[in-house]
């Protein structure tokens, strides 16, 4: 059979061919041309095996192909490009490629040896920073300390109220050095007023200008040593008052007499620039009809130590 089918291919067909397209002769005709009823008519030859295997093809599918059946297209060949040989790598490329990666290498060692450093460099200034703060406190803590070594070795020149021991209602005030160094008193200054309390007093102190001059010689005074500053006795509110009626207030405690003032001193070791310091003080003269009396009093800005 396969035999038969190769012969098909290759056998001419150009008489069947001629023979399907001769006009008003069709391949499936024939028998109709046969002589009339009852009588036989001679059967044509058989055909070969190409030409029948030809004729079974249906004409209307034939193109126009030469030999064979054209009801099998010939097979598709598509010839695909071959892939281009792959270049060879140059040595410069190679060693660009070579030196490109070593800097990345280095670059990346770099980045990483800079960032290290950093948070070294941080590290140690934050220790740098504790250590100053330390430092700091410490020199203050020693600075301290050094100020209160120099206030305790300070002069420091304390006022009291004492009775007088020759005068009767008579009271003297005294100055005495309570610190370590000798104080030396640059100036004195006091006054006397009167008011119904001593909230009533003027806030800021007023002090009277002296009328004497400051003494030449500055008053030394040793620890623990005194001196008299202001002497007060029962004769002298009278005149202070000036009239009867203000004494009678003084008397019915209607009015209060204040004596206050203030001392400046320096250290007396200290250098002639040195500061100078200050002591305020206050007291009430307290007039009883046949006794007198006198205590320290006074608000806080009567009263100062610096």
């Amino acid at each position: 059979m396969a035999a038969v089918l190769m012969a098909a291919a290759q056998a001419p067909a150009p008489t069947a061919a001629k023979t399907a397209s001769s006009p008003g002769v069709h391949p499936h005709s024939a028998p109709a041309a046969a002589g009339p009823a009852g009588s036989s008519a001679a059967a044509p030859p058989a055909a070969s095996a190409p030409a029948a295997a030809a004729a079974a093809v249906n004409p209307a599918e034939r193109t126009d192909c030469y030999g064979g059946n054209c009801n099998f297209p010939s097979p598709h060949i598509s010839i695909a490009t071959p892939a281009p040989a792959p270049s060879p790598w140059p040595l410069q490329d190679r060693i660009a490629w070579g030196a490109n990666v070593l800097l990345a290498i280095m670059a990346y060692v770099g980045i990483m040896l800079a960032i290290s450093m950093l948070r070294k460099i941080e590290r140690q200034t934050r220790y740098a920073e504790a250590a100053a703060q330390a430092a700091a406190e410490s020199a203050q803590a020693a600075l301290l300390h050094a100020q209160a070594i120099a206030r305790a070795e300070r002069p420091w020149i304390l006022v009291s109220a004492e009775p007088s021991r020759t005068v009767e209602n008579g009271f003297v005030v005294v100055a005495t050095n309570r610190g370590r160094s000798p104080a030396r008193i640059e100036s004195l200054e006091d006054a006397i007023t009167s008011a119904a309390d001593e909230e009533h007093l003027p806030g800021v102190p007023e002090y009277a200008k002296p009328e004497l001059p400051a003494p030449v010689s500055p008053i030394i005074l040793l620890p623990g040593e005194s001196t008299r500053i202001k002497f007060f006795r029962r004769d002298d509110v009278r005149g202070f008052c000036g009239t009867e009626e203000k004494f009678k207030q003084v008397e019915d405690w209607e009015e209060k007499v204040f004596l206050y003032g203030r001392i400046s001193y320096v250290d007396f070791a200290a250098p002639d620039d040195a500061h100078t310091h200050e002591t305020l003080w206050c007291c009430w003269y307290i007039h009883g009809r046949q006794k007198s009396g006198m205590v320290m009093a006074g608000t806080p800005a009567y009263n100062k130590h610096t």
